[in-house]
């Protein structure tokens, strides 16, 4: 069998998430609630009148889908292959989808694939500049020794 290649698998996992995202997104338009409406009503200004949190889900995930499944001037650029800025952008788009009541299961999703690019970053792997290739050999990032 093959080496888990993890940054393969949290690609996949956030795929998921961000197609959850733009569902729940979707169906929040219908049937506005904010998840913690149970401890405050002061949250639901920001899914009714006007559907603000549901919009800014909806750019999240799609922007989240382009970055995973890279449009084509975005395949191989530096933003692309840094595992370093997804830890970064994964944190936001599960902060946005937890706060809608459809949008916890992506929350957790994206908290999950955030974990598995931290361990695929921790074993140095890269992102290759074609999306969904294996890195050529010898093409890993030097790590520091440890003294």
């Amino acid at each position: 069998m093959g080496k888990l290649i993890k940054n393969h698998w949290a690609r996949l996992i956030i795929l998921t998430a961000a197609a959850y995202q733009v569902a729940a997104a979707l169906s929040a338009f219908f049937w506005p609630k904010i998840f913690f409406d149970f401890l405050t009503k002061t949250l639901d200004g920001a899914v009714r009148p006007i559907p603000i949190l549901q919009i800014i889900n909806l750019l999240l995930a799609f922007v989240s889908l382009a970055y995973e499944w890279p449009l084509k001037y975005l395949a191989g650029t530096a933003l692309h292959k840094s595992i370093e800025a997804r830890m970064m952008w994964l944190p936001l788009c599960s902060l946005a989808s937890v706060l809608l009541y459809q949008g916890t299961n992506p929350a957790l999703y994206y908290l999950i694939g955030c974990a598995v690019y931290f361990w695929a970053y921790a074993e140095g792997e890269i992102i290759c500049a074609v999306p969904w290739t294996l890195p050529k050999r010898g093409e890993r990032k030097p790590r520091a020794e440890k003294v």
